[in-house]
C-alpha cells in the first residue's frame, strides 16, 4: 500500500480522547489529528517521537490530518491506522502474497454473517472450495519475552467486540466452513505473536475454544516506512 499523497513529518506532543493527538509539525505549527486507533496503543505514542500524518483537503472533516505511522526511540516503524489492516490484508490476498488464502475468484469485503449481527472482514468464495471467512486484527503492542523474544500481543485492551468475533468465527468452524483470525502485525519490532492473556484473559479463553474448533490462525508481518506499508512475511504465532 502506497500512501496516496506523501505524509507530513512532525513531533508527538500527546495522545488523548483515544482519537485525538497534538502534533508539531517541522515548521514549528501544532496541529490536531485524527487518531485511527481505538487501542491502549502501548508503547506506541511516547511524547517526542517522529510521526507521520496524512492531509485531507475534505472540507467536511473537522480535522485535516490523520496519525499514521510512527517511529520509535529503537527506530521500529508502527502503522498507527488500524483502518489499514484490512487494506494491506485484501491488497496481499489479490497478489496472491498469503500461501495459505490462494485459489480463490472472489473476495468480498464486510459481509453479514454469524448469530450476532456481525460482519466478516473478507469472505473468499470458489465453486471448487469452502467459503472462507477471514477476520483481521491489527497488532501494535511489542513486549519482551524470555522466550520468544520480541513478540507482539494481542489485544491490547480488553475487547468485547473481540470476543464476539471470535464466536462467531467459531460457529462457522463448526458448520464445517473455513474461518480464519488474521493477525495483521503493524509494528517493525514484533517477529512472533501471542495472546495477551494478562490483559483479556476471557479473549485467550475464546480463541482456545476457537482453536477447538477448527479457526485457522495466520500471522503476518509489514514492511513500514513513511511513504508505504505492505506485508511482507509470515510470522510465527504462540498460543
Amino acid at each position: 500500500m502506497q500512501f496516496s499523497s506523501p505524509l507530513i513529518q512532525g513531533t508527538l506532543i500527546k495522545r488523548y480522547k483515544r482519537f485525538l493527538a497534538d502534533v508539531q509539525l517541522t515548521d514549528g505549527s501544532i496541529v490536531i489529528a485524527h487518531c485511527p486507533n481505538t487501542g491502549a496503543m502501548t508503547g506506541c505514542a511516547e511524547p517526542g517521537w517522529q510521526v507521520w500524518l496524512s492531509p485531507s483537503d475534505n472540507p467536511k472533516r473537522k480535522l485535516s490530518y490523520t496519525w499514521e505511522v510512527v517511529l520509535t526511540d529503537q527506530h521500529h516503524w508502527i502503522g498507527i491506522n488500524t483502518q489499514k489492516a484490512n487494506v494491506l490484508v485484501k491488497e496481499a490476498i489479490q497478489q496472491n502474497k498469503i500461501s495459505e488464502l490462494l485459489g480463490y475468484k472472489t473476495l468480498q469485503a464486510e459481509v453479514k454473517f454469524g448469530e450476532e449481527n456481525s460482519r466478516i472482514d473478507f469472505l473468499l468464495t470458489d465453486p471448487e472450495k469452502d467459503d472462507c471467512y477471514v477476520e483481521v486484527k491489527s497488532v501494535t503492542l511489542l513486549q519482551e519475552d524470555t522466550l520468544q523474544g520480541s513478540a507482539g500481543y494481542f489485544p491490547d485492551a480488553k475487547t468485547l467486540r473481540g470476543q464476539k468475533h471470535l464466536r462467531e468465527l467459531s460457529h462457522i468452524s463448526s458448520q464445517g466452513k473455513r474461518a480464519v483470525l488474521f493477525f495483521c502485525v503493524q509494528h517493525s519490532g514484533i517477529k512472533s505473536v501471542q495472546i495477551a492473556t494478562h490483559i483479556d484473559p476471557d479473549y485467550a479463553k475464546e480463541l482456545k475454544e476457537a482453536m477447538l474448533n477448527g479457526v485457522q490462525i495466520l500471522c503476518y508481518g509489514c514492511d513500514i516506512n513513511s511513504e508505504k506499508i505492505y506485508i511482507n512475511q509470515n510470522l510465527c504465532f504462540f498460543s
